[in-house]
């Protein structure tokens, strides 16, 4: 029985969109209603959106599950859709408890102008629907926040290419069920501490990982593993350089997206670093794996 993992995609959010993330999340309300250990509903959350360099736009997305300990899967269809041109638009089928800040982008053309998309979510019978535009009030700055701070650089080799901020690379890695797959990244950062601020003793980069689609259970060894210094050519203006490795098993065969977020944690004192995984637990880099049958 072989595993091929078909497609690798890079993505992550850092401390940079995280602090901008807190002060938004205050300003657009989700729809009120307690968080339960089960049974409530999920509400997709707009962040914002961005320029990219070629002159196309990317919406930016992620979502509120209020079930305390309830993950959920909810395939691309009817009860997890973006439209329109949709249903699937590469939105998440797995969805994590709590508030999991700029999950996804999607990539929009320049000439998008006025036009709108919606993304509907139904989880235990409860639907509810966002809208999705280019209103001038929603323009973010994924890249830097107001303290300065900088996400960190991230690769799938100690040679790059490297990627900063929501954007995204390919990768194809191959397995053998029951074997796990091996996960492994390469991690730099300016390590700057922040203004008027003491330098932390937590590492300047911070992982982790977690499920995204899939049609089985993902079982990682270290799903937050320690950031381990290491030394390579890195990009520029970085000081500190590191390496996560960990390992993921899978339940059945099948397609699989895995998800991994690298936090800029050198700006942050232990207590809110602390804060940080609190309310983030997905995002920047994204595996997929596609595990044939016999």
């Amino acid at each position: 029985m072989h595993a091929r993992r078909a497609a690798g995609a890079l993505r992550w959010i850092a401390i940079g969109l995280l602090g901008w993330a807190l002060l938004w999340a205050q300003q657009q309300p989700l729809p009120f209603e307690p968080a339960h250990d089960f049974g409530q509903s999920i509400t997709g959350a707009f962040e914002g959106w961005f320029p990219n360099a070629d002159g196309s736009l990317s919406l930016l997305l992620g979502y509120y599950n209020r079930n305390l300990k309830q993950d959920l899967e909810i395939p691309a269809g009817t009860d997890n859709r973006i439209e329109p041109g949709g249903p699937d638009q590469g939105q998440p089928t797995h969805f994590l408890p709590g508030r999991q800040w700029g999950v996804f982008t999607i990539r929009v053309p320049k000439d998008f102008g006025d036009k709108k998309l919606t993304w509907t979510l139904t989880a235990n019978g409860k639907t509810t629907t966002i809208p999705l535009s280019l209103n001038s009030l929603w323009e973010v700055e994924p890249f830097r926040e107001a303290s300065g701070n900088a996400p960190p650089f991230i690769g799938f080799s100690e040679n790059g290419p490297w990627v900063q901020g929501p954007a995204g690379q390919v990768k194809s890695l191959t397995t053998t069920l029951p074997e796990p797959a091996d996960l492994t990244v390469w991690v730099a950062d300016d390590a700057s501490a922040p203004l008027a601020g003491v330098r932390p003793r937590t590492p300047a980069v911070t992982v982790s990982w977690s499920k995204f689609r899939g049609p089985g259970t993902v079982t990682f060894a270290n799903p937050r593993p320690v950031v381990e210094k290491a030394d390579f050519q890195a990009p520029p203006s970085t000081t500190f350089t590191g390496k996560a490795h960990t390992s993921a098993t899978f339940s059945q065969p099948g397609e699989y997206v895995l998800v991994h977020v690298g936090f800029a944690l050198a700006r942050l004192d232990e207590t809110e670093a602390r804060k940080v995984f609190e309310f983030l637990d997905g995002m920047n880099q994204l595996d997929e794996l596609e595990v044939p049958s016999p």
